[in-house]
């Protein structure tokens, strides 16, 4: 069971700034990335296998033939989950994604909960999280409507260090000056409220889903009541039916890789996996993907990892 390092898959929007290629190795040297995939077996992004006995083999084709490695009984349908750095140099839309339940019934995609962690943040970064109180359906649509969307929601200020849970239904949005990693449910669908007017590379306004989002827009009444399961003295940051993350920072720990996978994305610094079969560097940047079965592993103090599982 050889611990894989991956390559990531980086995306472009039109939001994105240059800190993944300047800080992280993403890209080319000055290229502006938004999204940088670093655990991802989709149509859309796929990692490729970075040294090791499957060198240059795509993560799909891997687990084509390795399903236990995902977790015992995967059906290799749809792999469970997308890993990313994002660089927010300007805001994101206002956006919302859906639950499973309305995902099935309207795109071939899951639905989408994510969480995320502030890996670094300007001093007067602010997140969307949700809106201030409930409010119905037509006047979301009126403040669409009219421009004022902005006035329904709730801002709040983040620091280095926080994290944040979005379950499916939640309005949000990371502001500039953010840079997050963010686990979620494999997904890639998004239906965006509200975008400011800002024009794509074609010159048209950006397509907005305001029908969709209505419809599953979760009119949250408290958006700081909304958390995942933690638990500081497990280093967990945020458990859900769909993944449990933990964080490391620069302290040696160790794991178990039973029933399901493991993924460590290095965030800062550089350590050392140890396991039954040998040791592997990990470094800022980097990302290595555990099989489940894999059995016991260490990790050496040096680094800022988030750690996540099924």
């Amino acid at each position: 069971m050889e611990f894989l390092k991956l390559g990531a898959i980086t995306k472009k929007i039109i939001w994105g700034g240059e800190r993944l290629a300047r800080e992280y190795g993403k890209g080319e040297a000055g290229e502006k990335i938004a999204e940088s995939w670093e655990l991802t077996s989709r149509a859309d992004g796929v990692n490729t296998i970075v040294g090791g006995k499957y060198d240059g083999m795509l993560l799909s084709d891997y687990l084509a033939s390795h399903k236990d490695a995902v977790y015992k009984g995967w059906d290799g349908d749809r792999f469970p989950l997308l890993i990313k750095f994002i660089d927010a140099e300007a805001d994101l839309s206002i956006q919302v994604h859906p639950d499973d339940e309305y995902a099935a019934l309207h795109t071939t995609d899951l639905g989408k909960t994510e969480m995320w962690y502030i890996v670094d943040a300007a001093p007067d970064a602010k997140i969307i999280y949700g809106l201030k109180k409930k409010y119905t359906a037509d006047e979301v649509r009126a403040a669409i409507a009219n421009g004022t969307l902005e006035e329904l929601m709730n801002y709040v200020s983040v620091k280095k260090g926080e994290t944040y849970f979005i379950p499916s239904g939640m309005v949000h949005a990371i502001c500039k000056g953010i840079l997050i990693a963010e686990i979620q449910q494999n997904s890639n669908i998004t239906y965006r409220v509200y975008d400011y007017n800002r024009r794509g590379a074609d010159g048209k306004l950006r397509e907005l889903h305001v029908d969709d989002a209505l419809a599953v827009i979760d009119k949250i009444e408290d958006p700081a009541a909304v958390r995942a399961e933690s638990d500081e003295s497990q280093n967990i940051i945020a458990k859900c039916e769909y993944f449990t993350v933990y964080h490391f920072e620069n302290k040696a720990f160790s794991m178990v890789s039973a029933n399901s996978f493991v993924h460590l994305l290095c965030l800062d610094g550089k350590a050392f996996i140890a396991h039954k079969d040998g040791v592997l560097p990990i470094e800022k940047g980097e990302s290595v993907f555990v099989p489940a079965g894999a059995g016991a592993f260490a990790v050496s103090a040096g680094a800022d990892i988030v750690a996540s599982t099924l």
